[in-house]
């Protein structure tokens, strides 16, 4: 475990140092609050000690620099008597704890000790985050990705209604994960339905519930997917396929949010948040009267559109490198680079199955190709 010490005098810099040392601490010091700011942005300290007053830059304005930049470490406050107020005001800011001098052995190896507890937790909910939204990102600095990131950082904490358009295998389902992830319902339900994927007959059911004995194989009741969604987000993937009933029922949960399961006459209230995302042209099925117009307005108050692979040719490198690791990791085998050549040539190709099509052939290239994967890997193993 590394812990960071600032402060300005040289006694409590060494004598905390020194029994930390002593307690099986990696422990580094610095000696006022920019030469602690410059070693807390450029390395990782599981806790981080800062005295209030120092001269020019104070502990108060360490703490605000860190915490407006993302600093993940436990930062505990060190007062004097007459600092126990501005203590105070540091944890609402950010800080974890704060030890008043002098200082007591037992109250700073208790306090590290709940620091590194907390740090754990957050860690382990961060993993745990990643495995439920499956750890996918939005990868790449193409203009068109930028725009999407601001897009997403803007309308997230709003609770307007986001349609998604692209082709298969563009990434639509990440940015819905990223709207509900830095939304305020980020602690609540992420439900995914393919409308594709559900047989027309059974889409009510599944997205609304019904009650037992409603139909021959009801032999229990079921809540749907927005009772499911409730307090959270839906995402309706592929809604373009869903069927005109289904569609008439969605549009009147959005209208009066509230639903009644297949089979009752009793409405359920529900506070969900809808994310639409489809590959077909939506103003072209409505012209065949295949979706309702008035279902496309109520969906459609942001439109993000999600370009394709080849437009966006200047990120493959970077998605390479990212499925390199990501591929690696999760099946455990050697870690391949590819040689400029190879992702030339990636680049040069056409990707009618866009990201997912890349992954695949990655995935393809990392066990068939050679330890440094060349162009000849690639002309001889992507058709």
């Amino acid at each position: 475990m590394k812990i960071l010490i600032i402060d300005d005098e040289r006694y409590i810099r060494n004598s905390m140092g020194e029994i930390l040392s002593d307690e099986g601490y990696i422990v580094e010091t610095a000696e006022d609050g920019l030469a602690g700011y410059e070693a807390a942005s450029k390395g990782h300290y599981d806790v981080i000690f800062c005295d209030i007053k120092m001269p020019g830059l104070d502990g108060t304005e360490v703490l605000d620099k860190l915490v407006e930049d993302g600093c993940e470490s436990a930062i505990v406050m060190i007062s004097g008597h007459g600092d126990i107020e501005t203590a105070v005001e540091c944890i609402k800011k950010g800080a974890f704890d704060f030890i008043q001098k002098p200082l007591d052995l037992n109250r700073l190896l208790i306090t590290i000790k709940n620091a590194t507890d907390k740090t754990k937790l957050v860690t382990q909910n961060k993993n745990l985050k990643k495995k439920v939204y499956g750890g996918e990102q939005m990868i790449g600095e193409s203009p068109a990705i930028q725009h999407i990131r601001d897009i997403v950082s803007k309308v997230a904490a709003t609770p307007a209604r986001v349609l998604i358009t692209g082709g298969n295998g563009s990434g639509k389902e990440l940015v819905a994960r990223s709207l509900h992830q830095q939304s305020d319902r980020a602690a609540q339900p992420y439900i995914e339905v393919n409308c594709a994927a559900i047989p027309s007959e059974l889409i009510e059911s599944e997205l609304f519930g019904h009650e037992k004995g409603s139909f021959t194989s009801a032999i229990k009741q079921h809540k749907g997917k927005f009772e499911q969604a409730d307090g959270g987000t839906l995402f309706l993937d592929e809604i373009g396929d869903m069927s005109l009933a289904a569609q008439a029922k969605v549009l009147r949960v959005l209208q009066e949010n509230k639903l009644s399961r297949v089979g009752s006459d009793t409405d359920i209230k529900v506070d969900v948040r809808v994310v639409a995302a489809t590959n077909k042209n939506l103003q072209e099925e409505i012209a065949k009267g295949n979706f309702r117009e008035d279902l496309y307005h109520r969906l459609s108050v942001i439109v993000i559109h999600v370009p394709s692979l080849d437009e966006r040719k200047e990120d493959i490198p970077l998605l390479v490198d990212y499925f390199v690791d990501r591929i690696s990791a999760e099946t455990a085998m050697p870690r391949k680079t590819f040689s400029p050549e190879a992702v030339k040539l990636l680049q040069e190709r056409s990707w009618k199955g866009n990201i997912r099509e890349l992954r695949n052939v990655v995935e393809r290239l990392l066990i068939l190709g050679d330890e440094v994967i060349s162009a000849q890997n690639v002309n001889d193993y992507v058709n």
